[in-house]
């Protein structure tokens, strides 16, 4: 799950997680072992003086004529003070396991040097070879402690020679070195930290660069990608700028299709047309008749492949505030005889992602419906829903329709009043021209008392 979560990650938390979490790693190990080798070092340190100070008490006991043990006169002060920290003593070792005490440091005064209980036996294991072990002190105090079994001159039984010294400083100093390296390495963590992400981010800024262009390619604010990119990212670059290429040729042999077929159709029918008003009759009225609904079936066709060869993105930009200017104007003059009064408002920067034509197409079917239905008064109003997103609105104050009544006038051909000139397709071709351009069309109850045509369209970044 965990692995699932990473690989859907974005590229740059991927690369600070890795690279980061592998950094990380390295640094504990690294002062882990850092500090184990500080130990192991001082340890050596504080084993060297032991076995110096071992090496004195043989060099210096000597063994008097009565066969006493008699200690050398170390110069050693702490070993001269009562509970210092530093001990030695030299013991007889017993059959029973045990041991004599045949002298002392004055530093014991009248305590001993505690050890494990098969100290003796290891000692013997392996002549000549000392043993090293933890113990408590005369004040419990923690005591790293050297013991070694020699014979000396003029004595035949063996003697044990023990010194042992309070390990406080050097567990001190461990301690300090552990902090000391745990917060030196804390810093160096945080400083890879930041520069992993640093890194990163510059190493992927030209990713960056080129994801904000072929985002300024979709909202039509650029046509092809143009930045330098590094050997890496420019076939990439290159391969994108041939898609949209591709695309457009793709959209442009589509709209000459869709002009080749215009041509083609709408030709034979205006000679059927004539010719069948210029024969009256029974048949030329037929004739005339279903050329007509032909006629308009074709244009409804038309328009909606070239509403499928849209393509939003190529880089047509249009100023909403103009078009409504366009058709408020010349629907004025259409419906000079109704009198009707077309008041329009629009956000001086409102600019549709997408073509002209098509803009005039769909709010110019609108309105036309609204000023046809009206009583005198249509409203339109273009407003911003997002930067991505804007809405028109035309408001009428006519008849209106009721709320069951308005999915049936968005079904092509779909007429509610038949007394009424038109093919029923305005509406249609409204929602088809909206949803080519991934936009919506909604019929709901306008404030001036009719039928309210609310159109959401793609905003282009002004």
């Amino acid at each position: 799950m965990k692995l699932a979560a990473l690989q859907s990650a974005s590229l740059v938390r991927r690369l600070v997680i890795l690279a980061a979490g592998w950094s990380l790693t390295v640094l504990l190990i690294s002062a882990v072992v850092l500090s184990l080798l500080f130990q192991q070092a001082a340890l050596r340190r504080f084993d060297q003086g032991l076995a110096e100070l071992i090496d004195n008490l043989l060099a210096g006991a000597t063994v008097d004529a009565t066969g006493q043990v008699l200690a050398p006169a170390l110069t050693d002060l702490r070993a001269l003070r009562a509970y210092s920290g530093r001990y030695w003593q030299v013991v007889e070792p017993l059959p029973n396991g045990q041991w004599r005490i045949i002298v002392r440091s004055r530093s014991l005064w009248d305590a001993e040097l505690a050890a494990p209980e098969d100290l003796v036996p290891r000692l013997e294991a392996e002549p000549g070879q000392p043993v090293t072990y933890e113990t408590a002190g005369p004040l419990n105090q923690p005591l790293r402690a050297r013991a070694s079994r020699a014979t000396l001159p003029g004595r035949e039984a063996p003697l044990i020679f023990m010194a042992a010294e309070d390990r406080s400083p050097i567990d001190r100093d461990v301690r300090g070195f552990i902090t000391a390296t745990a917060f030196a390495f804390l810093l160096l963590g945080i400083g890879l930290v930041g520069a992993v992400v640093f890194q990163v981010r510059f190493g992927l800024r030209p990713l960056f660069a080129l994801r904000r262009e072929v985002a300024s390619v979709r909202r039509g604010k650029a046509e092809r990608i143009a930045g330098a990119y590094p050997v890496e990212l420019e076939p990439l670059a290159e391969e994108l700028n041939a898609l949209v290429s591709h695309n457009q040729e793709v959209v442009e042999r589509q709209r000459t299709h869709v002009g080749n077929l215009a041509h083609a159709l709408k030709t034979p029918l205006s000679v059927m047309l004539t010719e069948a008003r210029q024969t009256p009759g029974p048949l030329s009225e037929i004739v005339e008749q279903q050329a007509e609904v032909m006629r308009q079936q074709v244009d409804h066709h038309l328009r909606r492949a070239r509403a499928a060869a849209r393509t939003p993105g190529r880089g047509e930009r249009t100023d909403v505030a103009e078009v409504l200017d366009e058709l408020a104007r010349t629907l004025s003059r259409i419906f000079q005889d109704k009198g009707v009064d077309i008041d329009w408002d629009c956000d001086e920067d409102l600019v549709f992602q997408g073509e002209r034509q098509d803009l005039l197409e769909i709010v110019g079917n609108a309105m036309e419906n609204a000023a046809q239905w009206c009583r005198g008064r249509v409203r339109v109003r273009a407003t911003p829903l997002s930067a991505e997103r804007l809405r028109v609105t035309i408001d009428d104050d006519g008849p209106g329709l009721p709320p069951e009544r308005r999915p049936e006038v968005l079904r092509r051909g779909a007429r509610l009043d038949e007394s009424a000139p038109g093919s029923g397709l305005g509406l249609s071709i409204i929602d088809e021209l909206a949803r080519a351009y991934g936009g919506d069309l909604r019929l709901d109850a306008a404030k001036l008392g009719g039928l309210s045509v609310v159109i959401d369209l793609p905003r282009a970044e002004t």
